[in-house]
């Protein structure tokens, strides 16, 4: 790889009900990047948030109107789509991707394009000790387990959502237009030369993660089924489980028959049991080949009929008002 020159960096931060610390995290990410590159530009997306955070991020962009570009989206898209949003304003050397939470402090940034330098064309951060609470931790380990048997991604490397990422990848990567973005699915598909830096994290500021289980769902579903053949979903689950639980059927109905109906107070009539499991083992069969091909069929349809990645309501770039 031949060493790049990074002349001006661009922080991408998708906002959502962070009003306590936007305009801190914009301060503290200026005060940090512009001693160090030539032009800083940091692009606050609105993600649907319910909170004050609109006027904090319009005040950031008053305060910094050379530097910070403000996208409002129309509603909630989750953040993967709001990064997508951001990634089509960006017009420096190189991106960084940073939540709103000041788990990840923006001086880190600096880390992570210094490794960018090498060559490489997106760079992830690592972590000695992540302060995410367990649940997300589990969250990401399993993540972690199926984009490497998926996705193919290097057993080593750990998809943060903390990165940065040259310019030239960006363009490939909003090329991608389909409702149901996954950034890492598309970076692990479009390049090979991705490295990994170790940087600080930090406990959250102010709140709590908006990973919940439905988010971390709707998350795994994307890269499932846009970028593997091999989609799960609810009713895919669900024929799992009634397939899983058919060994536990036998074992009850056999022991309810050597104990003489202790469990079922009533005689099973001869071939009963074996009906049953075999219903509900291939009922379960059925519901999971359903399921595959209905979660395909359904997010064929949604494109389709153009269901937008994103819609945004206003952007705030000093450019357009001078206009």
């Amino acid at each position: 790889m031949n060493p790049i020159e990074i002349h001006s960096v661009c922080i991408v931060i998708p906002v959502y009900n962070s009003e306590s610390t936007i305009e801190k995290l914009v301060d503290e990410a200026m005060s940090t990047l512009s001693p160090k590159y030539g032009h800083v530009e940091i692009i606050l997306v609105n993600d649907g948030s319910q909170d004050n955070s609109h006027d904090c991020a319009m005040r950031a962009f008053n305060k910094y109107p050379d530097n910070v570009k403000y996208i409002q989206l129309a509603k909630n898209f989750s953040e993967h789509n709001a990064v997508m949003a951001g990634l089509n304003y960006v017009s420096s050397d190189c991106v960084g991707i940073i939540d709103d939470d000041f788990q990840n402090p923006p001086s880190e940034v600096i880390k992570l394009v210094e490794k960018l330098k090498e060559g490489y064309d997106v760079v992830y951060s690592c972590y000695d000790d992540k302060k995410h609470h367990w649940f997300r931790n589990l969250g990401s380990s399993f993540n972690d387990w199926v984009a490497t048997k998926l996705l193919k991604k290097p057993s080593g490397l750990y998809l943060s959502s903390f990165k940065v990422m040259h310019k030239t990848l960006v363009k490939n990567v909003i090329k991608y237009n389909g409702p149901f973005p996954y950034i890492d699915g598309i970076l692990l598909r479009s390049t090979n030369r991705i490295g990994t830096q170790l940087v600080a994290h930090k406990d959250r500021e102010d709140g709590q993660s908006n990973y919940t289980l439905t988010r971390l769902i709707s998350l795994w579903l994307n890269m499932f089924t846009g970028f593997s053949i091999v989609p799960l979903r609810v009713a895919s689950f669900i024929g799992i489980v009634m397939s899983v639980i058919t060994p536990f059927l036998i074992l009850f109905y056999a022991l309810s028959y050597q104990t003489g109906g202790v469990f079922v107070k009533q005689v099973i009539p001869p071939g009963w049991a074996s009906l049953i499991i075999l219903v509900n083992f291939f009922g379960g069969l059925q519901l999971l080949v359903l399921g595959i091909i209905g979660e395909y069929i359904g997010r064929l349809f949604l494109t389709a009929n153009q269901s937008p990645q994103f819609v945004v309501r206003e952007t705030y770039i000093k450019k357009e008002i001078d206009e």
